[in-house]
């Protein structure tokens, strides 16, 4: 790969959801084309993209020919077996790159790597069996929250522990796993920041967004968020000390509790972030065409806010309620184009204006 891909390149996105549809939008608007592969068929993301591959993440020749017909590999999610790295890598260079992949799939080597660049986190200990609960449990106290080391997300792959009582149920439920006890902080809110750094090492980040979490899944995103201008450069400075760290080429999110002692980072998200949809409506460059830029090797651009929003997450049954929210002034949709509505499946968002 060039240190510019030219116009028409066709950037490759591993993974065909909501995140990839709106990457593979990002990318038209600056001339550029998309693969997705994605093992789904009728996913978000093929709905826009130029090419859609329909494939096993396990499909040696599918991953080989893919990397051969794009000019530039970068996914949507974060949970890439290594395995199809090791075909991919061979033939393309992926941004953000395989040490992002590497810290960021298990929830105990990101601890241990925030932790190592002094960042506050919340105490943890690492659980391999009901011994190990209890004995982690007794040095954490309760409540606490036990997690899988990987795989989890949007509330999934985790379980709260209130009390001593509820540690052979709590166990039981991660079947196994090699899994982490995190501590409860207590924090007066969540915020999150949307980082970029480009191939050269600029960093540019967005406004912290201020997040209310429903059961485990994001509910909403307001900024600009009610914090110091003091701790949103704290911010800004930590989110640039994991990019630089990890030598990191795109988007990402860093999600960070508000506390009484600063910040506290809950974890990272080597990706575009569902905490940064705001940025479609706020910013004349949003999080999405900041990361095309940043991994085809274009500057980073203005990520300046312009206007005040909320990020509403559309879930489930809010689907019903689109006819009304397409009424709403100063209202964006953003429809993901999923057939079938579930319970906690996000089929949607909506930005509005607020100031």
């Amino acid at each position: 790969m060039t240190d510019t891909l030219p116009q028409g390149a066709t950037i490759g996105i591993l993974g065909g959801g909501q995140l990839g549809r709106m990457l593979s939008v990002a990318a038209s608007r600056l001339g550029f084309k998309t693969c997705i592969f994605e093992p789904g068929g009728d996913c978000p993301a093929s709905h826009v993209a130029n090419y859609h591959m329909q494939a096993g993440y396990d499909d040696a020749d599918a991953l080989a020919k893919f990397a051969a017909s794009v000019d530039a590999v970068t996914y949507e999610f974060e949970n890439i077996p290594t395995s199809a790295l090791d075909v991919l890598e061979s033939a393309r260079l992926i941004r953000p790159g395989r040490e992002a992949l590497r810290v960021s799939q298990d929830r105990l080597i990101e601890k241990s790597f925030l932790e190592g660049l002094g960042l506050a986190i919340a105490p943890y200990a690492a659980v391999n069996s009901e011994d190990d609960l209890r004995q982690a449990a007794a040095a954490i106290g309760s409540p606490a929250i036990l997690k899988t080391c990987r795989f989890g997300y949007d509330g999934k792959g985790q379980t709260k522990l209130n009390s001593p009582d509820d540690i052979s149920e709590a166990w039981a439920s991660m079947a196994e796993a090699p899994s982490v006890l995190e501590g409860f902080v207590n924090f007066s809110k969540e915020i999150s920041i949307i980082a970029a750094r480009g191939p050269s090492g600029e960093v540019s980040c967005f406004d912290p967004g201020e997040n209310v979490h429903k059961d485990g899944i994001l509910c909403t995103t307001t900024v600009p968020a009610q914090i110091s201008a003091a701790l949103r450069t704290d911010a800004v400075l930590l989110a640039a000390k994991i990019l630089n760290a990890l030598d990191y080429v795109g988007v990402m999110g860093v999600e960070l509790f508000v506390t009484s002692q600063g910040l506290v980072v809950n974890e990272i998200a080597p990706r575009v972030h569902n905490s940064g949809h705001w940025t479609q409506a706020g910013c004349a460059v949003d999080q999405f065409e900041q990361h095309i830029r940043a991994i085809v090797g274009w500057p980073l651009g203005d990520g300046a806010r312009y206007a005040d929003v909320v990020m509403e997450n559309l879930i489930g049954d809010d689907m019903a309620r689109v006819p009304a929210l397409a009424k709403e002034p100063k209202t964006q949709l953003h429809l993901y184009g999923k057939a079938d509505v579930k319970a906690g499946r996000k089929m949607g968002h909506v930005n509005r204006i607020t100031g």
